[in-house]
């Protein structure tokens, strides 16, 4: 298994368990997250705590998350970037348009401060 989704009480947590965020994952994951948002789940923390490196394929992906999420008017946060994924992150531009927690637990809890509003 690539990933691992967890339904919790108000939002989703997708956690890599992939050192790679790649064209091997990427389009599993997008799948994915378009069947969890046809389901109506609008909440999403994606984590990348375990992933190294990231490309074109999953920048896609975490794209696709942020746009279903907001399509729904729910919330999209991003945690545990590791430098060469936040570097990537940072050089397209992206840190500015997403949500990002250092890790997961500042996730949960950026994720649960959006719910609450």
């Amino acid at each position: 298994m690539d990933f691992k989704i967890d339904k919790l009480d108000d939002f989703t947590l997708i956690q890599i368990l992939k050192e790679k965020l790649d064209t091997h994952v990427a389009p599993s994951l997008k799948s994915e997250l378009v069947l969890l948002s046809g389901n109506g789940e609008k909440n999403i923390l994606l984590d990348l705590g375990k992933s190294s490196y990231c490309d074109s394929s999953g920048l896609s992906a975490i794209l696709v998350a942020n746009r279903l999420c907001k399509n729904a008017d729910g919330t999209f946060v991003l945690s545990g970037l590791q430098p060469a994924v936040e570097r990537l992150i940072s050089v397209s531009q992206l840190d500015s348009v997403l949500t990002i927690a250092e890790n997961m637990d500042q996730g949960v809890e950026l994720m649960r401060k959006a719910i609450e509003k």
